[in-house]
């Protein structure tokens, strides 16, 4: 089985938890499900101590009474494993499960995330209780998915995790020879002789203040590389013995975005569907969510994601929680679908009334009122998803940009000592993304291994590992025509994060023709303006001093002493008029703007709308070819439109020839069927 599950329209719901709850709540809450039109309930995500009250006890009644209940009302169930936090029991009885910090204390119980993913005891008892709910629900008539475990993350640094990893190294690298090579071990004396010599990197071992700083880089990439195998493997064998009892039922787990500690990309051949989590930082701009949407839906070819946690009204785990406006979380939920969702829910149905998550929202509150204006708009929702029933499901992106993400490059690049540590990965990647978005292109966001050959742009900023034969296939992109944008500390180092012994950017050098000898780093408040086509943008943090080796200059310093000297260049590449460029500092976003789209205006890529900066624009094809334009107006005011084709809105039915005017209320959203 592969895909997501089929369903007659997007699934509307959430995380629901009524072992919490007296029977007589359950039918209170159905009453709401059905008013708001609630059709999907998670359920079951953190039951094993319910479940398995004891080793050799498991108990399934009050679950039996929860999928009845959903079934007789005509719902379905995305049904957890409840492997996520350990039962106390299982704590008591096998210390070891307990994971060891970075600091190397062993736990006591308490939390969630609180498995060690290497405990044979962890993985005999998970996946046993896997089995046995595979076992019991595979034909119940409410079961819709498997969700397993949820959001997978943390680290173990246990020697059940070193001899893990050390096993993990003999088959990655094959020899120790070949292990001290990549790592450079010579330098401090480290090289091994034996594989038990090496430990996992820590705080006891090779690291100081904290996890990014690293003696040896080459050892710490290999750890988060074995931690993110690690955490899968349990995954995967949970899976596993679903799929004995379970065969045709689509297998997730819910990811969480922009979540450095784990490569997804290295997860996503397991899953049957990607689905995530959404809660963005409370700062962020409307593009960071958009971009993890893009890097969820890149992970499975394209394919429908599903957005399977966001909150209705406000989190709780922050030091600060603020409300979501009225509108805020309607438009949120429409920016998923614009973006690849093939389901919306939420956490959480039901609020709970003690621990750490009472004050999280929820679409019923404790008082298990209907006429909150929280409930109102979670209705309000519910009513436009039935009424556009199915038109979205299986659409996909047409897009012809593509951004490159690369946990490798992410992590290699902030546990390196130099040039800046103030440089973070990811707010460059989202830099380039926010501002093809703004321009109105849509964009795949996809690995480095991922088929090119349908793009006619692609991003590639901090491009810091170049591995396998990426530089041949963006070189094969500018070849027929296309352009490549690549930045600073880019293409600095092999998959093992060693220096290539050439000029910088290493094997990007021929595609956009610079060399660069040196580069300088400086506090957050100096900045170096650059002249870009006359006009003065600013630039800060890292400055690399570029030799162009055939490229053409687009913008230059103006200050100090490399001024005049190159910031931003441009490479003819191939016979087919296509282009490398190459932004060697980090530009603000007026000046990031400005290049990108000069970038996507050569190849008719900019947007019908882009000069409406606060309206997002996203584009999916459904499985007929009836193309949907989504509209977004993520300010607090109107947004004039003029339409530019002829289209139908398929949430007011209004139709709107080309030229006329089109308005989009303050948070509007809107669904054009295109012709």
């Amino acid at each position: 089985m592969s895909g997501a599950p089929g369903t007659p329209k997007i699934p509307y719901g959430g995380d629901y938890n009524p072992e919490q709850w007296p029977e007589e709540v359950w039918s209170a809450d159905h009453r709401l499900f059905t008013q708001a039109g609630i059709d999907t309930l998670t359920v079951g995500v953190f039951a094993w101590s319910l479940l398995q009250p004891a080793p050799d006890t498991y108990d399934f009644t009050f679950l039996d009474r929860i999928l009845d209940r959903a079934a007789a009302e005509a719902r379905r169930v995305v049904l957890g494993t409840g492997t996520a936090a350990l039962p106390p029991w299982l704590a008591k009885a096998h210390p070891e499960v307990n994971r060891t910090d970075f600091e190397g204390r062993r736990h006591g119980y308490g939390q969630r995330h609180n498995f060690c993913p290497s405990s044979p005891a962890y993985r005999r008892l998970s996946t046993a209780l896997a089995g046995r709910l595979a076992q019991r629900y595979a034909d119940h008539p409410a079961l819709l998915a498997w969700h397993v475990n949820n959001e997978y993350g943390g680290a173990c640094y246990c020697e059940l995790c070193a001899e893990a990893f050390r096993e993990w190294l003999r088959a990655r690298h094959g020899t120790l020879d070949a292990l001290n090579d990549a790592w450079w071990t010579t330098f401090w004396s480290h090289r091994y002789t034996d594989w038990a010599e090496i430990e996992p990197p820590s705080a006891l071992t090779e690291h100081w203040r904290g996890p990014d700083h690293t003696a040896f880089q080459g050892i710490t990439l290999d750890y988060q590389r074995f931690m993110t195998d690690a955490l899968l493997g349990c995954f995967v064998a949970e899976k596993e013995a679903i799929r004995a009892h379970s065969r045709d039922t689509p297998v997730t787990t819910n990811f969480m975005g922009l979540y450095r500690p784990l490569d997804y990309h290295r997860w996503a051949p397991h899953l049957d569907f990607a689905s995530w989590d959404s809660y963005p930082p409370l700062d962020a701009p409307p593009s960071w969510p958009a971009l993890a949407h893009d890097l969820m839906r890149g992970l499975k070819d394209g394919a429908p994601f599903w957005l399977m946690e966001q909150t209705p009204s406000t989190t709780a785990c922050r030091d600060v929680n603020p409300l979501r406006r009225p509108g805020e979380s309607r438009l949120a939920s429409w920016q998923a679908v614009a973006h690849g969702a093939d389901a919306v829910l939420y956490f959480q149905m039901r609020a709970s009334r003690g621990a750490c998550e009472k004050y999280h929202g929820a679409v019923i509150g404790h008082a298990g009122r209907h006429d909150t204006r929280v409930f109102h708009e979670v209705a309000l929702l519910g009513s436009e998803l039935e009424r556009l029933g199915n038109v979205t499901l299986g659409a996909r992106t047409p897009a012809r940009t593509a951004l490159l993400f690369d946990w490798d490059s992410w992590w290699a690049l902030e546990i390196s000592d130099g040039p800046s540590r103030l440089m973070k990965y990811i707010d460059v990647v989202h830099g380039y993304y926010r501002a093809a978005r703004v321009a109105g292109a849509d964009v795949d966001v996809v690995p480095v291994t991922a088929d090119l050959s349908a793009y006619d742009v692609v991003l590639a900023p901090v491009l810091h590992l170049v591995k396998g034969d990426v530089a041949e296939r963006l070189e094969a992109v500018a070849a027929r025509g296309g352009t490549v944008l690549t930045t600073f500390l880019s293409g600095r180092g092999d998959e093992h994060d060693r220096a290539f012994l050439t000029d910088v950017p290493g094997p990007l050098g021929r595609l956009t023709g610079v060399r660069v000898d040196e580069w300088d780093s400086r506090p957050p408040e100096v900045t170096n303006p650059v002249d870009l086509d006359g006009q003065e943008v600013a630039s800060r943090l890292v400055f690399e001093i570029v030799v162009p080796q055939g490229a053409e200059l687009v913008g230059a310093y103006t200050s100090d002493f490399y001024a005049g000297t190159p910031a931003i260049t441009r490479n003819r590449f191939g016979d087919r008029g296509g282009e490398g460029w190459y932004v060697a500092t980090h530009l603000d976003d007026a000046g990031t703007d400005r290049v990108v789209r000069r970038v996507l205006d050569r190849h008719g890529l900019v947007g019908p709308y882009a000069e409406h900066t606060d309206v997002e624009t996203s584009t999916r094809v459904t499985p007929d070819g009836t193309h949907l334009l989504f509209l977004l107006n993520h300010a607090a005011t109107d947004a004039q439109l003029t339409a530019h084709t002829a289209a139908t809105d398929l949430l007011s039915g209004q139709h709107h020839e080309k030229g006329e005017p089109l308005t989009l209320d303050p948070l509007g959203v809107a669904v054009l069927r295109i012709g």
